[in-house]
């Protein structure tokens, strides 16, 4: 018989009990979708790691608290709705204005040799929040699979999120401006 090897991560109960509405058994339960929570939360966006609000205030983008790789991103409809379908064409076009510069801002930030987009809809599709819909943005690079995700399951992530939240605004707002410079270019 083999000893198994336990690798403690103690941090995600935290996330567990947050994200399906978990909270002190003596309080109320807290509403039980975090990015809803985050937004009635009143915290500066970059205390929360919101890189992103759509001047329409419909869709925002936020860095996965327990990214897969470095500038993983999610972007979603401000509005608490489970799928895609249910989304107005205002939402829809809003989130997936957000979903391009994403990819532009994680390209220009990271270099990856591609873009992950995806979103899992319901919790049989692997959605860790299902009630909330979102499309995550993953920047990825050839021979990103190392030892410990192939084997050990576990990621390694090269920066704390402050510095992957500061990467991202600043390339997010550079992507924005060559955006409006190309705009008022066509509009001469």
């Amino acid at each position: 018989m083999t000893n198994l090897d336990h690798l403690w991560a103690g941090w995600r109960s935290d996330f567990i009990a947050s994200a399906y509405g978990g909270g002190p058994k003596d309080g109320p339960a807290p509403d039980p979708c975090v990015f809803c929570r985050i937004l009635a939360s009143g915290l500066p966006d970059d205390e929360v790691h919101i890189i992103w609000r759509h001047p329409s205030g419909r869709a925002f983008a936020i860095l996965n608290a327990y990214p897969y790789t470095s500038g993983h991103l999610m972007v979603m409809p401000t509005r608490h709705v489970a799928g895609v379908e249910d989304l107005t064409p205002e939402e829809a076009a809003d989130v997936w204005e957000g979903v391009r510069a994403a990819v532009q801002a994680v390209k220009e930030a990271y270099r990856p040799d591609g873009v992950n987009l995806g979103a899992n809809l319901g919790k049989a599709a692997g959605a860790g929040v299902p009630g909330h819909f979102h499309m995550h943005v993953i920047p990825r690079w050839v021979g990103d699979t190392s030892f410990m995700t192939a084997v050990a399951e576990a990621r390694v992530l090269p920066e704390p999120l402050s510095e992957s939240a500061a990467k991202l605004r600043a390339s997010w707002e550079r992507v924005a401006l060559r955006k409006s410079s190309s705009i008022d270019e066509l509009s001469r």
